[in-house]
């Protein structure tokens, strides 16, 4: 499924979009991935979330 979702997003519109993975930690003291699809511009509000 991820190899489709990539593929797809190589063409036309799906340019402007990236893949953005972060890494959070939760109450425990353990880590988890968080990932989303955005936008070129809102990389950097992805990255400032808490």
């Amino acid at each position: 499924m991820a190899k489709k979702t990539v593929a797809t997003l190589k063409q036309g519109q799906g340019k402007e979009f990236v893949r953005v993975v972060k890494m959070v930690k939760n109450e425990r003291g353990t880590y988890s991935f968080r990932e989303e699809i955005v936008h070129k511009d809102h990389v950097k509000d992805f990255f400032g979330k808490k």
